[in-house]
């Protein structure tokens, strides 16, 4: 069995994988996250042989996580996912790939394994990610904009009158101003999707993964799919290639 770890900005996931495919855990706050609080969730699952992490948060965060597991399981052998220039039938577009989140680089990775091709995967996590995979595994670049949470953050520091209101509301025109800004940021994010979905030249699949992949996928006028361990499942991959 293996151990997957996603450390994202604001939670990390985990999951374990085996013959019997994946296996997610509950979703873990950074804010909140300990040696001692991680060790307690990990404590009861089956002894791993490997640790895969992919971090794009602190890097305190990943040493967190080996030191646990080092702790727990003495010996367990740990990889850490980094992007590359090409592997997996995927080739990074990025002119250093290296600088290609390691999160959005594993997502290319699980894209190409396990769905059709042409595909726009779109993270919806604190930032949002918008990737391009064409039918033949090339990585066609992307574009990055601040998550739901981010905006609304993001009004409340840069104006005196708007404040941060962590409700949800109907989306449509409002009559008061956390309504407005509910609504006016999660159409800002379905409206980068569905511009940048509708401007490809052929046929493509739709792939949300994130916190809020199935808050924004209501709010889309396109088919797509969702897919919650889309990075884990690209983890999962990276792992094979140590067998």
């Amino acid at each position: 069995m293996n151990l997957l770890v996603d450390i994202g900005n604001s939670r990390l996931k985990w999951a374990t994988s085996g013959p019997g495919g994946l296996a997610a855990g509950s979703a873990l706050a950074n804010a909140t996250l300990t040696e001692a609080s991680l060790a307690e969730v990990w404590r009861g699952i089956p002894p791993p042989e490997r640790l895969a992490i992919a971090c794009v948060s602190a890097r305190r965060l990943a040493g967190v996580t080996r030191s646990v597991a080092g702790s727990l399981w003495p010996g367990i052998t740990i990889i850490e996912a980094k992007s590359e220039a090409e592997a997996f039938g995927v080739r990074n577009a990025y002119l250093q790939p290296e600088k290609l989140g390691v999160d959005r680089w594993l997502a290319l990775l699980a894209a190409r394994r396990h769905y059709a091709l042409p595909a726009c995967i779109v993270d919806c996590g604190t930032a949002i990610t918008v990737d391009l995979l064409d039918a033949h595994g090339l990585h066609l670049g992307g574009m990055i904009c601040p998550g739901l949470e981010l905006m609304k953050k993001s009004l409340s520091a840069g104006t005196e009158a708007l404040g941060y209101e962590a409700s949800a509301f109907a989306v449509g025109p409002a009559n008061h101003t956390g309504a407005a800004i509910y609504s006016g940021v999660l159409s800002a994010a379905a409206g980068l999707i569905e511009h940048v979905f509708s401007a490809q030249p052929e046929p493509c699949q739709l792939l949300l993964t994130g916190g809020d992949a199935q808050l924004i996928a209501g709010q889309l006028g396109c088919a797509c799919r969702t897919d919650a361990d889309l990075v884990l499942r690209g983890l999962s991959l990276l792992v094979e290639s140590y067998l």
